[in-house]
């Protein structure tokens, strides 16, 4: 098992758009926030409040913002405590804006942790696991005293600091810098019900993020980093119709096609190639523009992006002296995979002058 980056190794990728880091840690983190906060909240049963909707929201502010709220992480504060808590407030935002119900029923992440570790402790122990952690790090008798008494026997802070001998405000103290310092992180990068991991590396990887975003596009070498050890298809109705791995340049009728956001923040990837070479916009996020044309993908799951591949294929049909060669949309720096993306092009396997991914066609054929 590779070891795990530091802190400044995950920023640092992030900011320079490295898709391999991104997935795993970016979208990792507020995967295992969004467990914990939906088992409350039963987020995905509200509209807009999917994960993909809420974690591209969040990534977007910090886009816009150049990261700066990452880079403000304190030195005493884990990045993975720091990022899910900015996503916290994203996730209680949108509350507010669905229903209110966060005006009606505050409620502090260090309740929202506690409420899901009573409701998951009868299946997983979670509570003793996590008291053991309170005393491997702090070797405190009264921490490890306080965690069990509020964790496991269901003290209130007041009642556990009469029976301690403690003033309630130094048994508050102490309970929230374990909350913050310790439960917190363990439960959201250890132990959230539906915990992602993020990608396993195989011999065949069929998608954008095999390469980091960092990489340079020039007019040589234009990486999309799909594996060579691929099987190509036979079947007649791909052939040549299958988008390069590598676009160094394009002819006069061809149009490169690429993922972005609806911001036009074309800062990594495919969005950066077409920026510097085939002449995107900052700013237009959707459509034609140069030799290029944008596919949003950053606005939520993959039902928000169908009808901007639809669109997309309607202009393609409206255009056949054109030849539109789309690259792995989505599967870079928005967090999906070629499954999730792939499906929207059904109906571009049969127009004939739109080229997809080989990781596209090996889902659609």
């Amino acid at each position: 098992m590779r070891d795990k980056p530091s802190d400044k190794q995950i920023y640092n990728g992030i900011r320079s758009f490295d898709v391999a880091i991104t997935k795993e840690f970016f979208y990792g983190y507020c995967r295992r926030a969004y467990s914990v906060f939906d088992h409350k909240y039963q987020l995905s049963n509200k509209a807009g409040l999917d994960f993909y909707s809420l974690a591209h929201d969040y990534y977007i502010q910090l886009l816009t913002h150049d990261f700066q709220q990452l880079k403000d992480c304190p030195k005493s504060t884990k990045l993975s405590t720091w990022m899910t808590g900015g996503f916290r407030f994203v996730i209680l935002e949108a509350l507010k804006a669905f229903n209110k119900e966060c005006d009606n029923h505050p409620a502090s992440q260090s309740d929202v942790i506690l409420e899901y570790l009573r409701d998951s402790d009868h299946e997983t122990g979670l509570l003793h696991q996590v008291i053991e952690a309170v005393n491997a790090h702090y070797n405190d008798p009264k921490m490890t005293t306080i965690a069990r008494m509020v964790l496991l026997e269901g003290f209130i802070q007041k009642d556990a600091a009469i029976q301690l001998g403690l003033t309630p405000s130094a048994v508050n103290q102490r309970y929230k810098k374990m909350m913050d310092e310790v439960i917190t992180p363990f439960v959201i990068e250890n132990y959230s019900s539906g915990i992602y991991y993020g990608t396993t590396p195989t011999e065949c990887i069929c998608e954008e993020a095999a390469m980091p975003m960092e990489v340079e596009y020039s007019r040589t070498f234009t990486p999309f980093g799909r594996s060579k050890c691929c099987s190509s298809i036979n079947t007649p109705m791909y052939n040549n119709r299958i988008t390069p791995d590598y676009i160094s340049t394009l002819k006069a009728n061809e149009i490169f096609v690429f993922g972005s956001n609806l911001q036009g923040m074309h800062g990594g990837g495919a969005a950066r190639a077409a920026l510097l070479h085939f002449g995107a916009v900052l700013g237009q996020g959707v459509g034609l523009q140069g030799q290029s044309y944008a596919i949003p993908t950053m606005q939520g799951g993959p039902e928000t992006i169908k009808p901007y591949v639809d669109d997309f294929i309607v202009f393609a049909k409206q255009h056949p002296e054109s030849t539109f060669l789309v690259t792995p949309i989505g599967c870079g720096i928005a967090g999906f995979e070629p499954d999730d993306i792939a499906p929207l092009f059904k109906d571009a396997c049969y127009v004939e002058n739109i080229s997809l991914p080989q990781s596209f066609w090996d889902i659609l054929h």
